[in-house]
């Protein structure tokens, strides 16, 4: 006669149980989920960084792609390709701009510089309307008419005879522009054309990277339809490609993860119970989980991180335990249908305990002041109470007794029973092991930690060697230094960019930049554009002193009147505003270099071209009398910021483990049984880390986590293992589940050890080890009562 659950009771704990999974499934379905590692980035930053996380999730750097096209018959099949991809990217509407060296579409902007020119020049000052200084100015105008770039100046000289616009254009050609080859830019040492071009979406919306990405591939082939073979290869790299990348690597290995480690442990868990029933009962407590922690995230943080997906490949390891206990644990009852009720008043106070010890290590990453941390913090403790609730109270609707079929559990909790019996003497030698570990860690020191923030990311060698070769075939700035100016207004910020702007000329005039790309070429302050338009003379004045200064030169004086009508227009001239040039071809730009702030304010960045002469402490220094000025160095901002990440994350991991110390003791109520619980989880940390420095295995963020993973999946074994001993009974069943949860656990982290992924090959090549150890050192260190 049946004693199992009433149907009542099933029915209800079955629907309340479907309607949650449910409901976490529609949460996730609205997720959105990325990839970018600026959540692995502080939530309070400082000034300097706050000015680099902002340039990570939405600069222009975030949002700029570099093109390559290679190969192909030759440089003309080159051009016209790279021609007709670049007006189809134009059309598409999708990019703030695209440059590839052909200007037909520049015509307005030039227009405007010449219009403008004497609000743009730099050069223009009273100086340079005096008869010195026009004659000096028409000499040189002149001298130059003889030269190829005459054809450029003749057209203008009678308008512009002291060269201003041709010296608002030499500012605004890039220090490290491009080669040019049949009218579009190519690379300096390959057989390649280049484009360079900057999505209108934000750096941190990858789906909208990914359209601008997926729009260049069709315009591609477009361009080379009906080429075949000898079209020139597409090559796309920059921040949203790595974002892309990064997010569909993560997402495919997750998956990846997920087949792979559900036919392992099917086959395991199969051979373990021979049972199709049991086997499909023991996944539902992991599937369970994995949609708990993903739900959970998402209504906390709004969106799931990649890696934090990927993460949950990992609570397999421990979820799965769960069920196994409970499955080996509830049978052999001697009524039938009561083995559930057994097994929660015996064995749910052990898997409870093991449980919250856990929560308690990951909820010290709840209170990380990094977005990244926390997510993790929130999927584990969210999947492993939802794993652990559905195992109290769904699997007794579904198995009153367990698992019915033997399976290999006999053979196992005879293996059990061995290593058990054999352990104890080897406690001499792993306690040697453990302080050889220490002296090693000791003598290895901070080296010890030495892994860096990008260590986390997926993108491969091969992408990153395409990148470094497309950006100095390009001449883009290498973004390692960035001068950064912020102010309360639009204008005081342009004010402030003009004078950093003054000490950067000194730089460049010793070598130590070959230049720099600033917002106030094209835009300058009102105070500068008053001060310019100020310096120009009435149109007798000027007259009168351009008579001067010709004397003697080949030139006559009413040659030039168009010059001093030109000159007394541009007096009556408004200045020009941020919003005019909003309407223009030069908007891309303006917006690039300057931006409003999210918290108020507005910001200016100043792009560096550094010379091998380059120091930057005299660049610190000739920036130092402006306080609104920051010279930001992305490589040191990058690593305080993981050093202040591998601090924060190890103080947490401490708390954590002190919080699991505090509720052991809590519970257990003795020195004795605390420290027998304690010391195989601190032996297992010990010994890993030991593993790790003596493979030379540089050890970051991540690794911590799987310590922690380490400390939760192996107090259960140390739990069940100080239950056996005050029992004092030798339970086969306990044993036998002790072994296969271990096996199911080592060959899952086992599996993500090899995974391609780097954050997450790092947690299952500590975690793997780990648990082994963690079981022979509870086996290890048990009284002998308990075998």
């Amino acid at each position: 006669m049946s004693a199992g659950p009433s149907r009542t009771r099933r029915t209800w704990v079955l629907l309340l149980w479907l309607a949650a999974v449910l409901a976490g499934v529609a949460v996730i379905s609205r997720t959105q989920f990325s990839a970018d590692l600026s959540a692995f980035l502080p939530a309070s930053p400082d000034a300097r960084q706050r000015v680099l996380i902002e340039q990570l999730q939405s600069g222009v750097a975030s949002r700029t792609l570099m093109v390559g096209l290679e190969g192909g018959k030759d440089a003309l099949q080159r051009a016209e390709v790279s021609r007709a991809l670049g007006k189809g990217m134009r059309a598409s509407g999708l990019y703030e701009q695209v440059q590839n060296g052909d200007h037909s579409e520049w015509q307005e902007a030039g227009t405007f510089v010449f219009d403008r020119r004497y609000q743009l020049s730099p050069d223009v000052t009273p100086e340079r309307f005096s008869v010195d200084g026009l004659r000096d100015a028409l000499t040189d105008t002149m001298s130059m008419l003889g030269t190829p770039a005459g054809n450029l100046v003749r057209p203008l000289f009678e308008r512009d005879p002291t060269g201003e616009t041709q010296r608002i254009a030499e500012g605004l050609i890039p220090a490290t522009s491009p080669r040019t080859e049949e009218g579009v830019w190519v690379s300096r040492t390959a057989p390649r054309a280049m484009l360079l071009a900057t999505t209108k979406a934000s750096g941190s919306d990858i789906d909208a990277q990914a359209i601008g990405i997926a729009r260049i591939e069709t315009e591609y082939a477009k361009a080379t339809q009906g080429m075949g073979a000898d079209a020139p290869k597409l090559q796309l790299s920059g921040a949203p490609v790595f974002s892309v990348q990064s997010r569909d690597k993560i997402k495919g290995e997750a998956i990846h993860l997920a087949i792979v480690g559900a036919i392992v442990m099917g086959c395991l868990l199969l051979a373990a119970f021979a049972s199709p029933k049991a086997l499909v009962i023991a996944v539902l407590p992991v599937l369970t989980g994995v949609v708990a922690g993903t739900a959970a995230v998402a209504l906390v943080f709004g969106s799931v991180h990649g890696l934090t997906m990927g993460f949950g490949s990992t609570l397999i390891g421990e979820t799965v335990d769960y069920a196994i206990y409970y499955l080996i644990q509830a049978r052999g009852a001697a009524v039938r249908g009561t083995g559930w009720q057994r097994w929660r008043d015996l064995n749910w106070p052990t898997v409870r305990l093991g449980l919250l010890t856990s929560v308690c290590g990951f909820a010290a990453l709840l209170f990380s002041g990094f977005p990244g941390l926390a997510q993790l913090g929130v999927f584990s403790i969210a999947g492993l109470v939802a794993a652990a609730l559905v195992t109290r109270h769904g699997l007794p609707m579904l198995a009153p007794d367990g698992a019915t079929g033997m399976g290999m559990r006999r053979h196992m909790a005879r293996a059990a029973s061995g290593i058990v019996e054999a352990m104890p003497r080897f406690r001499i030698g792993f306690l040697v092991l453990a302080v050889g570990a220490v002296a090693l860690m000791a003598w290895q020191g901070g080296t010890l930690w030495r892994a860096s923030l990008s260590s986390m990311s997926p993108i491969s060698k091969a992408s990153q060697e395409l990148d470094a070769s497309l950006r100095e075939d390009i001449g883009a700035s290498d973004g390692g230094t960035l001068v950064v100016i912020q102010a309360a207004d639009e204008q005081a910020t342009l004010r402030i960019t003009e004078a950093a702007g003054q000490r950067l000329d000194a730089l460049v005039g010793e070598g130590q930049l070959s230049g720099y790309e600033t917002v106030t070429r094209m835009l300058p302050s009102v105070a500068a554009q008053q001060a310019r338009i100020g310096s120009l003379p009435d149109a007798a004045t000027l007259r009168t002193r351009v008579a001067q200064a010709t004397e003697g030169m080949p030139l006559a004086p009413d040659r030039l009147e168009p010059f001093v009508a030109s000159v007394e227009a541009a007096r009556s001239l408004a200045p020009i505003t941020r919003e005019e040039l909003a309407k223009g071809p030069m908007a891309p730009v303006v917006r690039a270099l300057m931006f409003e702030r999210p918290g108020g304010g507005w910001s200016s960045l100043i792009a560096l071209h550094t010379t091998d002469r380059f120091e930057k402490a005299k660049l610190v220094t000739a920036l130092a009398p402006l306080p609104e000025v920051q010279v930001v160095d992305i490589g040191a901002e990058l690593g305080s910021l993981y050093d202040r990440y591998l601090h924060e994350a190890f103080v947490q991991v401490m708390l954590g483990a002190l919080a699991v110390v505090v509720l052991l003791g809590l519970y257990l109520r003795s020195l004795r049984r605390l420290v027998a619980v304690c010391q195989p989880l601190l032996l297992a940390v010990v010994l890993t880390l030991g593993g790790m420095a003596a493979l030379q295995v540089p050890l970051g963020i991540l690794h911590l986590v799987g310590l922690l993973l380490i400390v939760a999946v192996g107090s259960n074994y140390a739990l069940f293992f100080d239950q056996l001993q005050e029992t004092g009974r030798a339970d086969e069943d306990t044993l036998a589940s002790l072994m296969l949860a271990n096996l199911t656990t080592v060959v899952s982290f086992g599996l993500i050890a090899i995974s391609d992924i780097p954050a997450l090959s790092a947690i299952g090549r500590v975690v793997a080890p780990g648990a082994l150890l963690a079981l022979l050192l509870s086996a290890a260190f048990g009284k002998r009562r308990a075998r």
